[in-house]
């Protein structure tokens, strides 16, 4: 169905775009603990108020329908979005914020770099330019920072595959995230009893320290809900753009709170990153309007980042 712009939809996904944004603030408190304590926690407290919320709507025995090849697909989905955690945290925690606001940056690119790559897809001329734009602040920001933006390019990289696995698995929202939980579980158990077993485990180190562990689930959880209101009243095309709110304020953050250093010449690989977006969400949008008027449904402009 063609999905028209309401009030309350915009409300919704910006209430969710900026409580990811605002995500740096909150995991820059866990820095107490290891990002890979801080993921397996999150799993586990995610996985809790998503099982709770499916027992009281009364959806929980859906879970036993899953079939084998879903389940793979939910462990794949799971793997990638660990991974994305764990990255996004080790980023938050050690001081590279600005580095992390890229990533969700430029995720919108990779995304249509594997569509290229996987599945031969034909791109615009302006997608190209894009793309190219992409690839060149890259190399300016691998200058800057004497390294390939390694944290960026990984939570690009593997929310893209996340994003790319959301697609064809056949799950709503709840039980997808409770599917994912479900195949993660045991691992991020085990690993904490074995730091729990060796006194290494922060959980227990105060009430404010398992408070703010406890917290991860509906902080998670959240947002993730605000976005799936929106998703049924915005068209994606407004989504999409509202998703740049996003790394919009991760950087505002890195920059203005954690004075983080921007020289000229990261500021310059931002800029091309900006030009690349801009470009492609205008094309994207032109595209979307051709579609509308030939009675067609909307393409999205990226993936959203849910972090």
């Amino acid at each position: 169905m063609q999905r028209s712009s309401s009030p309350p939809g915009v409300v919704f996904g910006t209430g969710a775009y900026l409580i990811w944004g605002l995500f740096a603030a909150f995991f820059g408190l866990l820095a107490f603990a290891s990002p890979a304590e801080v993921v397996a926690q999150r799993i586990i407290w995610t996985l809790a108020v998503v099982l709770l919320l499916l027992t009281v709507t009364g959806r929980l025995g859906g879970l036993r329908g899953i079939d084998a090849r879903t389940w793979r697909m939910a462990a794949l989905a799971s793997a990638a979005l660990s991974l994305n955690w764990g990255v996004y945290v080790l980023g938050v925690t050690t001081g590279h914020i600005v580095e992390c606001a890229l990533g969700y940056f430029i995720n919108p690119l990779v995304t249509v770099a594997i569509g290229v790559a996987l599945f031969r897809e034909k791109l615009t001329r302006a997608q190209w330019v894009a793309l190219g734009l992409g690839a060149l602040a890259v190399v300016v920001l691998t200058v800057d920072y004497g390294r390939p933006p390694v944290i960026a390019l990984i939570l690009a990289g593997s929310f893209a595959t996340y994003g790319l696995v959301k697609k064809v698995i056949r799950l709503d929202a709840l039980r997808g995230i409770a599917a994912e939980g479900i195949v993660a579980v045991p691992f991020a158990l085990a690993f904490l009893i074995v730091l729990l077993a060796t006194g290494r485990s922060e959980l227990t180190s105060s009430p404010a320290h398992f408070g703010l562990m406890l917290a991860t689930g509906p902080v998670t959880l959240v947002p993730l809900l605000l976005f799936a209101v929106a998703a049924q009243r915005v068209p994606l095309s407004m989504m999409g753009i509202l998703q740049y709110l996003t790394p919009g304020l991760q950087m505002a953050w890195g920059v203005a709170v954690m004075h983080e250093p921007m020289p000229a010449s990261r500021w310059a690989g931002f800029a091309l990153i900006w030009a690349a977006l801009a470009v492609f969400t205008t094309d994207a949008l032109r595209r979307a309007r051709r579609a509308r008027r030939a009675g067609s449904i909307a393409e999205p402009v990226g993936e959203v980042a849910t972090h």
